[in-house]
């Protein structure tokens, strides 16, 4: 009985690797649509979101019925209770995606990114999507020391996140307030899926060793 809950429970994560797989594409294609302006690619990111709130739901119904059935206690709660948090998480990146993909479909025939500022847009959104892909290899291995590391790519994005704001800043900017806008939303959601990213790692981390991250990079 024991030896088919675990299965169970390995099953979970293995089904919460393969959302953020999908949310890697949707931060890829989101970005592609916006750098080219090609709506059929903003489209496709849209619709496919569908997707990954079903697999959210299956995750939900799965661990709900462990809970239920199976009354989990200390290390084993622990993990099914951080599945329910980080599938949530996955899929709130899956949205900040689309809000990419929207507002790079709303400025069709245009991109929405002036030239200016495409090589500080650009760089957080290749952040963005390495850090997605870290973090899948981190759900799968549970691995970690990676998911501590991950950290320093947040840093990274904050710091993208700062030379963006310094460039809506600037005397210099001629885009006007349409442009300035995009420009401040799309870092906004750039920086909060690094921000869901890590908050999965962390929950990796204290599945894996039931302690706080800080605590453990501190040491």
């Amino acid at each position: 009985m024991r030896e088919a809950f675990h299965e169970q429970l390995d099953s979970i994560f293995v089904d919460l690797a393969a959302i953020c797989g999908r949310v890697k594409d949707a931060v890829h294609l989101a970005t592609e649509a916006l750098l080219t302006g090609n709506s059929e690619t903003a489209e496709r990111v849209i619709s496919a979101d569908v997707e990954i709130d079903l697999a959210r739901e299956r995750i939900e119904d799965q661990a709900f019925s462990l809970l239920s059935l199976q009354q989990p206690v200390a290390g084993d709660l622990r993990t099914v209770v951080a599945a329910l948090r980080m599938v949530t998480e996955l899929e709130r990146m899956g949205d900040l995606s689309v809000h990419v993909a929207k507002i790079a479909r709303l400025r069709v025939p245009n991109i929405a990114v002036p030239d200016e500022v495409q090589p500080t847009v650009s760089r957080m959104a290749e952040v963005a999507e390495h850090m997605v892909e870290q973090l899948n290899a981190i759900i799968t291995d549970r691995d970690v020391a990676a998911a501590i590391e991950l950290g320093r790519d947040d840093e990274v994005m904050d710091g993208l996140r700062r030379t963006s704001f310094t460039e809506l800043l600037s005397d210099d900017w001629s885009y006007g307030v349409e442009a300035a806008v995009d420009v401040a939303l799309l870092g906004r959601y750039y920086e909060r899926i690094a921000d869901h990213a890590v908050s999965v790692a962390n929950r990796v981390v204290f599945v894996v060793t039931g302690e706080n991250p800080s605590a453990l990079s501190a040491s």
